[in-house]
This record gives structure tokens, C-alpha cells and sequence, in this order.
């Protein structure tokens, strides 16, 4: 656009200027900002001029560089007015870089030229639509009208998005013991104070279901929530993970990148495994949490942050401060109020519940009937102590489904039960007052075993090999412990002798 159609552009707004004043002042609701970016003075003033008797608040700097470093500071513009042609940084090179910082930017692209080329790669980079100068006021309405319906659209969806997050977690949070009540309660009185929460439990228990209880039911519910596992990534790149990195900070950082930090910016940011962290890293983190700004690595320019922090472990943080693998100012930074989720072998009440929740749930992803499981499967499950709690579970229930073998799982649950009574440590009993509770511990121990060989016997029929598959041992294992504690027939069970009894069993004859 020429300087003498800007001018007559501007002498069109001076006449109608007082007409759309009084538009403005009838309209409600914060002002929008809209920042303009245009090498030519006289298109930048012609803008704000349009632009803030509609109601708008105007900002406009001169150059591509200028609006990279207001959004890198954190600024966000309800939209961008960005021109093609400017020089040393064209807006297409300015777009792209925008679209690396902030996907969600509303940017309208303005050009003396209409190039089919030009147009389709600013809207490929993400540029919302493209004005051809000189353009019509209505025009602009247009295209602003446009990327407002957008983002609303765009909020709608996230907000959708989140509501369906919420159920699903709501249905994996059952609370049908005392302690996950006591712990859902916590949630609802922690959620609202803008706090760090730090959340303790053994590996698979859902601490990460309690921290995005926590984010949606708190004032940051409808911004982002980020998850960092600080155990998979080594202390290096996990600095870069969180904090970014700018260009050339360290071999093959091509560009500059955000971290996660900015990601969540006026959101949740969940550190799980935080105790596997470095302390040097450690160090770093605490200054963010103290002073709410860093610097990404290779960067100049300090970042403002405005994040909740959740923070996870599954090892003693006591221990783990002891032993100088944790610092003690970071954990009384974090701890400021603490979630202690119980094992699931502690709450053994909610495992039908569970059960029945992945039941439904893979029945329907897998298009499976779902078979309800039968009730010695459900005693088996509940007295199974699940060392790896909820996630176990799930998977255990997966198979359930994609098999639809109730008998094969009820056998599984009693192999694994039984690899981890060979496998587990057992504690050595103190050392006994007399022989006779020497005598008494190992006749309970053979009174269990017995018994669970003869449990085994009943549930296969009497079929041998099927019991030592299920109870995992050998068959001629099996068959000594038969001959063991006289176990030879059902009718001899219930005059089954003691250990030491004299062995006149004829199993050691029979087949299986």
C-alpha cells in the first residue's frame, strides 16, 4: 500500500470516528490486544488508529524481531497483524518462528502481494488467514471474526477434552476404602490453594491419577497439565526437557526450543520420580520455585513461570535426604502439603470395583463381551498382595479379556502367587526361647504348605500335572510332598498326618 492511499485510509477513520466511538463504548468485556507488525509507520498508525475505536488495545513495533521478543517475554496477544515484506526478518520466517513458540497464536498476514505460494505457506505454517493490501475494513472484521470463532472452538474442544479426562479419572479413583476416602477428601481441600503438592507411594498405586485430581479440580483446571518422568531421562537432557533450550546452546540444538515450564505456563506441571533427579538439577529447580523464573540453557533473556508444581516419588524420601540424594530444601519447599497413597494389597475392598472398572473398560476398546469373572477368581484376585498395585492389576485384567479364559486366569494368579513365595525374602524368626516353638513355627509352615497342595489337588480334579503346573513345581515334587503329608486320595485328606509320619503311600506308584 502506497503512502497516499495510507493517508486516505486515515481521513476515511477521522470521518467516522466519532460514530464508531459510540460503538465502542456500548460494547462490554475486557479489550482484546492486537499486536501489529509492519516496517511502514503509516501502515502501523493506520491500524491502531482502526483498531482502537473498535475497541481493541494496539500495540505495533517495526520489525519481525521486535514481536518474537514480546511473545518470548511471555506476552500473548489475543491476535497478530503481521506483514510479508519486511526486511532483514520477512513474516514468514517471523510466522514460523511465532508458530515454534506458541501454536495457539492468532496471526493475520497482510502483503502488497497475493501469490498463491506465499498464501498457501503461511497458512500451512499455522497463520490463521491473508489479507491482500489494499484491504476493506469489513475484511479485516472478517478475518478477526474468523480466528476469534477459532480459538473459541478451539477452547470448546479443550474444554471437552478435559471433562472426559475428569470421568475417566473419577472412575479410576474409586474411593471404597477408608483410606482413599480420606485421601479423595485431601484432594478437594488441597485442589483450590495454589500450593506444591508432594505425593508418596509405592510404584503403581496412582499418584499420578491423584495429581490430575488435584489440576481439575483446581483454579488452573482449564490450562494445561504437563507430566515429566524424571526417572527417564538422564540429568542433561532432562534440564533441556524442562527448562528448553536456545539455538546452538549444545551440539545439534538447531533451534531454540521451549521446555516443559513454559508448556505449563499458568498450568500443572507433575514431576514423577523427582527423587531420581540430579542434585545439581535439584538445585536449579528450587530457584524456579523460589524466584518463579530461569533461564533456558544457552539463553540470555530470564523467563518468567506462573506453575503449580506436583511433585511424585516411590522410594523414602527420608532415606533418600540421608543419604544426600535428595535435598532438604527442595523436599520442605515441596512438601508444603503431602498425599500418602496406600498400596492396593492395604485396600483389597476396591479390587472387584477395579476389576470391574477394566473389565468395561477393555471390553469396549477390544469389542470383547466381557465376561464377568467367576467368584474364586475375584477371592483370588483380592488375596493376591499385587506388588506392582493398580498397574498390575490392569494388565491382569487385559489378559482377562483378550484371553475370556476364566480358568486359565484363576491358574495364573496362583502360579504368580506361588513364584513369589519361592522368590520373595523371607525374614529369619528370632532365635527361639525353646525347641518346642522351633518345633511349633515349622509345623505351621508345613500345615500351610499342605494345605495348599491339597487346594491345588481339589481345583484340578485330582489331575497332578495340572496342580504342579498350577502351584509351580515339578511333578515329582508334587509327588514326594503327596507322599510327604500322606495326601494320596480326597478321602485321605481330612486323616492326613502330621510331618514325620510314616510314609505307606502308594502314590509314588500311581500315574498322574
Amino acid at each position: 500500500m502506497g503512502e497516499a492511499d495510507s493517508r486516505s485510509y486515515c481521513r476515511w477513520i477521522k470521518a467516522n470516528v466519532e460514530k464508531i466511538s459510540q460503538k465502542r463504548e456500548e460494547a462490554m468485556g475486557e479489550k482484546e490486544k492486537v499486536l501489529v507488525v509492519d516496517d511502514e509507520p503509516s501502515i502501523r498508525k493506520y491500524l491502531q488508529t482502526l483498531l482502537e475505536v473498535d475497541g481493541f488495545e494496539v500495540e505495533t513495533v517495526s520489525s519481525g524481531k521486535e514481536a518474537l521478543n514480546k511473545v518470548t517475554k511471555g506476552e500473548r496477544p489475543d491476535f497478530i497483524i503481521l506483514d510479508v515484506l519486511m526486511p532483514e526478518m520477512n513474516g514468514i520466517d517471523t510466522l514460523r518462528e511465532l508458530m515454534e513458540i506458541d501454536r495457539t497464536l492468532n496471526v493475520i498476514m497482510l502483503s502488497c502481494s497475493n501469490e498463491v505460494g506465499t498464501v498457501v505457506e503461511a497458512i500451512r505454517i499455522g497463520a490463521h488467514d491473508y489479507l491482500t493490501k489494499p484491504f476493506e475494513k469489513t475484511e479485516l472484521d472478517a478475518a478477526m471474526l474468523k480466528s476469534r470463532q477459532k480459538k473459541q472452538l478451539a477452547t470448546e474442544n479443550q474444554a471437552l477434552r478435559d471433562y472426559c479426562v475428569q470421568v475417566t479419572e473419577d472412575l479410576s479413583f474409586l474411593a471404597a476404602s477408608p483410606q482413599m476416602v480420606r485421601i479423595r477428601q485431601q484432594i478437594l481441600q488441597i485442589a483450590p490453594v495454589d500450593v506444591p503438592v508432594f505425593i508418596c507411594g509405592e510404584s503403581g498405586v496412582g499418584k499420578e491419577v491423584v495429581a490430575r485430581m488435584i489440576h481439575l479440580r483446581s483454579k488452573r483446571r482449564n490450562q494445561a497439565f504437563v507430566k515429566v518422568n524424571c526417572a527417564a531421562l538422564p540429568g542433561e537432557l532432562l534440564e533441556s526437557e524442562l527448562f528448553g533450550f536456545e539455538q546452538g546452546a549444545f551440539t545439534g540444538a538447531v533451534r531454540s526450543k521451549p521446555g516443559k515450564f513454559e508448556m505449563a505456563n499458568k498450568g500443572t506441571i507433575f514431576l514423577d520420580e523427582i527423587a531420581e533427579m540430579t542434585t545439581h538439577l535439584q538445585a536449579k529447580l528450587l530457584h524456579v520455585l523460589q524466584d518463579h523464573q530461569y533461564s533456558r540453557l544457552g539463553g540470555r533473556h530470564v523467563v518468567e513461570t506462573d506453575v503449580r508444581v506436583l511433585a511424585a516419588t516411590n522410594v523414602d524420601v527420608h532415606e533418600a535426604m540421608k543419604s544426600g540424594r535428595f535435598r532438604e530444601d527442595l523436599y520442605y519447599r515441596l512438601n508444603v502439603l503431602s498425599i500418602n497413597v496406600p498400596p492396593l494389597r492395604e485396600r483389597t475392598t476396591e479390587i472387584p470395583l477395579l476389576f470391574q472398572h477394566f473389565l468395561q473398560k477393555y471390553s469396549e476398546k477390544y469389542g470383547k463381551p466381557g465376561q464377568p469373572p467367576s467368584k474364586h477368581l475375584l477371592d483370588a484376585a483380592v488375596n493376591y498382595p499385587w506388588p506392582g498395585n493398580l498397574r498390575e492389576l490392569e494388565n491382569f485384567v487385559k489378559r482377562y479379556v483378550i484371553l475370556e479364559d476364566d480358568e486359565g486366569s484363576l491358574r495364573e494368579l496362583v502360579e504368580m502367587s506361588s513364584t513369589r513365595q519361592r522368590t520373595s525374602p523371607r525374614e529369619e524368626p528370632p532365635p527361639p526361647k525353646d525347641q518346642g516353638l522351633k518345633a511349633l513355627v515349622r509345623g505351621l509352615k508345613d500345615e500351610a504348605e499342605m494345605e495348599a497342595i491339597a487346594d491345588a489337588l481339589e481345583k484340578t480334579r485330582w489331575c497332578r500335572k495340572d496342580a504342579a503346573k498350577m502351584l509351580g513345581i515339578s511333578y515329582k515334587a508334587l509327588l514326594y510332598k503327596m507322599r510327604q503329608f500322606n495326601l494320596d486320595t480326597p478321602r485321605t485328606r481330612k486323616s492326613a498326618t502330621a510331618p514325620g509320619a510314616e510314609e505307606n503311600s502308594a502314590v509314588g506308584t500311581r500315574n498322574g
